[in-house]
């Protein structure tokens, strides 16, 4: 089992100072912290967590890598008009088959305010969007997403979602106080929450990931 027992309390202040400090200057003058205390610990919780999601999801991936499981922290600012080139929090994604067509995963967010744990899917693809139409066509199908929604809702949770033309996305997430990345307890912490939503995260996997295979 991994050794993980939270960030180093550098990796919050890492975050600061780049959301205080956000130029290349800055960065190159403190590559140095990035591998300290971003990318280092950042493997080394995506190594632990892969660990826990085990028990929750069999078949979840968990690399511990940037494009893997680690968000990379510079900002694709091509098309906007936030000009910063980096973001100031670290985020994970763990998830089941083919990254790209990835439909939901368990995730997480360490930023200087808050530790963000959740489960589901930020954006659909015409084709997810699709399928997900198509599940909630079936009414036994939609009971199973409606019970997990008032399951989530019984244990504390607010379910998130709009599907339109322009915004695609339905997940579910908790925020803890941004020093729990620091702490020991982190892991439970993740672990606890990521058991609570998953039956989100296996309702999209099972009925829009996997939905054109069984209809092919």
């Amino acid at each position: 089992m991994s050794s993980f027992t939270g960030f180093p309390t550098g990796t919050l202040d890492f975050l600061r100072g780049l959301r205080e400090n956000n130029s290349r200057a800055w960065f190159d003058a403190h590559r140095y912290d990035y591998e300290r205390f971003y990318l280092g610990p950042a493997r080394e919780f995506v190594q632990a967590a892969g660990q826990r999601l085990q028990t929750i999801a069999p078949t979840i991936r968990a690399e511990p890598r940037i494009l893997g499981s680690i968000f990379r922290i510079s900002r694709d600012t091509r098309f906007s008009k936030d000009k910063r080139p980096y973001k100031d929090h670290l985020d994970f994604w763990f998830w089941e088959g083919d990254r790209k067509a990835a439909v939901s995963g368990l995730f997480a967010r360490v930023s200087p305010e808050f530790v963000g744990i959740g489960a589901g899917g930020h954006g659909f693809s015409q084709e997810q969007l699709t399928a997900f139409r198509r599940a909630l066509g079936d009414p036994a199908i939609a009971s199973e997403l409606g019970q997990v929604a008032a399951g989530l809702s019984k244990a504390g949770y607010t379910l998130s979602g709009e599907v339109s033309a322009r915004l695609r996305f339905l997940y579910v997430h908790v925020d803890e106080p941004a020093e729990e990345a620091t702490r020991a307890s982190l892991l439970d912490t993740c672990e606890r929450h990521w058991r609570r939503l998953a039956p989100l995260h296996r309702w999209l996997v099972d009925q829009v990931q996997a939905e054109p295979s069984r209809s092919g």
